[in-house]
């Protein structure tokens, strides 16, 4: 049985068309609501009218799902993924070479589960990313089975 994002992504992805790219859809508990937030995106950044028309685009769409898949009332969010982007597909990290990425990994590497600095390159399979040790330049590289998350990062 799908989840209720797998479903949602399912339904809404065909909707969200060029100019926009559909980045994520999460679903959860947000203090006593639950919220379900689509993060969309555009060239340039997306704004606020952009949000209003796909809002209006999409809750038709999650209201056509039967049966219903909310197990409660919920509150739709389109919004911009933000600075901090989530890297989720294969895709989106090869569009991010040359970026400053955060990413977490499901094993470490030597002694370290979490690399922050830029992504050089990705093939597919692997990812070349130079990073600061203390106070040197390191290069690493890390099998992409091995990324637990990655996401942009913004560099203070």
């Amino acid at each position: 049985m799908a989840t209720i994002v797998e479903l949602v992504t399912e339904v809404v992805a065909p909707a969200i068309q060029a100019p926009y790219e559909l980045v994520d859809v999460e679903y959860g508990k947000l203090g006593s609501d639950y919220v379900l937030s689509i993060f969309v995106d555009k060239e340039g950044g997306i704004t606020l009218n952009d949000t209003a028309e796909l809002s209006e685009v999409i809750s038709p769409l999650l209201d056509s799902i039967k049966p219903d898949p909310f197990p409660e009332q919920y509150m739709l969010e389109v919004t911009s993924p933000g600075l901090e982007r989530p890297l989720k597909t294969k895709e989106a990290l090869e569009k991010a070479v040359g970026s400053y990425i955060h990413v977490k990994l499901y094993q470490a590497i030597d002694k370290t589960k979490v690399f922050e600095g830029n992504l050089l390159s990705f093939d597919g399979e692997e990812l070349v990313m130079e990073y600061m040790d203390k106070t040197r330049k390191k290069e690493i590289i890390i099998p992409y089975q091995t990324v637990a998350k990655a996401r942009l990062a913004v560099k203070i």
